[in-house]
C-alpha cells in the first residue's frame, strides 16, 4: 500500500457516515428505470458538493462527471441508478412497488465515495488519465408497455447503457469498472474478482388474435386467443429438451392481463417473453424455436399470431480478474485483514442478464462483486447484513482499482486497452440493436 492508497482509504473512511446516510436515503426511495430523478439528484448534488461539475439528464436521468481532463486513457466507474419492481419487499416504496432488492444503491455509493477520494488534489495529480463517474439509468429490464411509452421520450434502445452508447456518452470511455452485490452462488467471500459470464436475452411480444364470442351461448363462433397462447406455453415446454446445458438457456414469460370477463371468448392475448442464453448464437437459435412454438399453436387453434422480437441485453463476456483488481483487493485486505477474496472460475455462470454485457462487447469491463447482503435478489427476502461490506468497501475497491489503472502514466490501463479486441465496434453494435427495433 503506497502513500496515496492510504490517503484514498482514509478519505473514504472519514466520510463513511455521510455515505451511509445517502445510501439509506436512496435505498428507501427506489425508483423505476429511466425515472430515477431523486437518485440522480442525490448523486449530482454530492459530486457538486465535492468540487465536480456533473452533466445531468443523460438518457433522461444519467449523471456523469469527469476529473483530470487528460490525454491519457479514460476509466469510467459505473453505478446503476434504478431499483427493481418487487412490491412484496418490506422496504419497497408503497406507491410504486419499487425496491432496492438488488443492491444498486451500493453501486451509487461506490462511485460517489470513489469520486470523493480520486478528486483529492494530490491523488488527482498522480493520475495519468481521466476518471469518469457515471450513474446510468435502467439496468433492470422494463416491461414492454413501459418501453412503448419511453419511445415518446426518445428512449430508443433497451437498457440505460445501451441507450447511452447510442447517444455517444461512452465515446470518451476506454475502460469501464462495474460492480454488484454477489450474483452467483458458491461464494461467501467479501469480494469476488472478475467478470462472470452471464446470459443475454431478447424480448418477445406475442400477439395472439382470435375472434370474440359468447363463451356459453356460442363458443363455436369464437377463436380463443387465450387457448392459443396457453398451447404456445405448452409447446415451448416440450422443446426444452432440445436446449443444451452449455448454452445456459432460460425461456420464461407471462400473459398480460387484458381484463376479459369469463363469459367472453377472448379475441386477443398478449404474451411477454424473455429468451436467454450464454451466447448470441444460442439466443438466436432458441428465439427461432420459440417462434415456431407459438406460430404452431396459433395455427392449431385457428388464431393469427404476430411475434415482435426486440433488443434485450447481450451476454456478459467472461473476464478474469485484472491485476489492478487483484492489487486493489490486496490493499483492502491489508487495511482489514479479515477481508476474504475469491477469483471467478470457469464453473461460474450468472443466469441473469445485465446491460453491462453490451459494454463487454465493445470495451474492457473490469468487474467485482461484494457481500454485505443476504437473501435472493429481487425477492422479499433480500436484506442488508453489513453496511461496511455493502456501502463502504465497494467505494474503496472502485477508487483503488481506478488509481492502479491510471497511476504511473496509466501503464496498466494502456496495457489492457492494447490487449483488448472488441467483438463489435460501436457502429456494429448500434446496427445490431437497430435491427431489433
Amino acid at each position: 500500500m503506497d502513500h496515496l492508497e492510504q490517503k484514498i482509504l482514509s478519505i473514504i473512511d472519514e466520510h463513511a457516515e455521510e455515505l451511509k446516510e445517502i445510501a439509506t436515503k436512496i435505498y428507501y426511495n427506489a425508483e423505476r428505470g429511466f425515472a430515477e430523478h431523486e437518485t440522480a439528484k442525490a448523486a449530482a448534488d454530492f459530486l457538486r458538493k465535492y468540487g465536480m461539475d456533473p452533466k445531468e439528464g443523460l438518457a433522461l436521468t444519467g449523471v456523469k462527471a469527469n476529473i483530470n481532463e487528460s490525454e491519457g486513457p479514460s476509466v469510467a466507474l459505473i453505478g446503476e441508478l434504478d431499483g427493481i419492481g418487487c412490491p412484496a419487499h418490506p422496504d419497497a416504496v408503497k406507491a410504486t412497488g419499487i425496491s432496492h432488492a438488488c443492491g444498486h444503491e451500493a453501486q451509487m455509493i461506490a462511485i460517489m465515495g470513489a469520486a470523493l477520494a480520486l478528486n483529492d488534489p494530490e491523488v488527482k495529480a498522480a493520475l495519468g488519465g481521466k476518471a469518469i463517474f457515471f450513474g446510468v439509468p435502467a439496468e433492470e429490464n422494463l416491461s414492454a408497455d413501459i418501453k412503448e411509452e419511453l419511445l415518446k421520450d426518445g428512449i430508443v434502445f433497451n437498457g440505460g447503457k445501451s441507450e447511452l452508447i447510442r447517444r455517444g456518452e461512452f465515446d470518451d470511455v476506454d475502460i469501464s469498472i462495474t460492480s454488484h452485490v454477489h450474483m452467483v452462488g458458491g461464494t461467501t467471500a467479501d469480494l469476488l474478482l472478475g467478470n462472470v459470464a452471464s446470459t443475454g436475452f431478447v424480448s418477445k411480444s406475442v400477439h395472439m388474435k382470435g375472434k370474440a364470442a359468447h363463451a356459453a351461448a356460442a363458443p363455436h363462433d369464437g377463436v380463443n386467443a387465450l387457448n392459443a397462447a396457453t398451447l404456445g406455453f405448452s409447446a415451448m415446454a416440450m422443446i426444452r429438451e432440445t436446449f443444451q446445458e452449455k448454452d445456459a438457456v432460460r425461456v420464461h414469460g407471462q400473459i398480460r392481463d387484458d381484463g376479459f370477463p369469463c363469459q367472453t371468448i377472448p379475441d386477443h392475448v398478449h404474451v411477454d417473453l424473455m429468451v436467454r442464453a450464454k451466447t448470441l448464437e444460442a439466443i438466436n437459435k432458441t428465439s427461432a424455436k420459440v417462434d415456431r412454438a407459438y406460430e404452431g399453436a396459433a395455427h392449431a387453434i385457428g388464431a393469427d399470431c404476430e411475434i415482435v422480437t426486440t433488443q434485450g441485453y447481450l451476454p456478459v463476456i467472461q473476464r478474469y480478474a485484472d491485476q489492478a483488481l487483484i492489487d486493489a483487493a490486496d490493499v483492502l485486505k491489508e487495511q482489514v485483514p479479515e477481508t476474504t477474496i475469491q477469483h471467478i472460475n470457469d464453473d461460474m455462470i450468472n443466469f441473469a442478464s445485465t446491460d453491462a454485457g453490451d459494454l463487454t462487447h465493445i470495451m474492457p469491463v473490469l468487474n467485482f462483486t461484494f457481500g454485505g447482503a443476504e437473501g435472493a435478489l429481487h425477492s422479499k427476502d433480500y436484506r442488508i447484513t453489513d453496511e461496511y461490506k455493502l456501502h463502504i468497501m465497494p467505494a474503496k475497491m472502485m477508487a483503488i482499482t481506478a488509481y492502479r489503472l491510471l497511476k504511473d502514466g496509466a501503464a496498466e490501463a494502456k496495457a489492457i486497452i492494447d490487449g483488448f479486441t472488441p467483438v463489435m465496434t460501436k457502429e456494429e453494435y448500434i446496427a445490431y440493436a437497430e435491427a431489433l427495433h
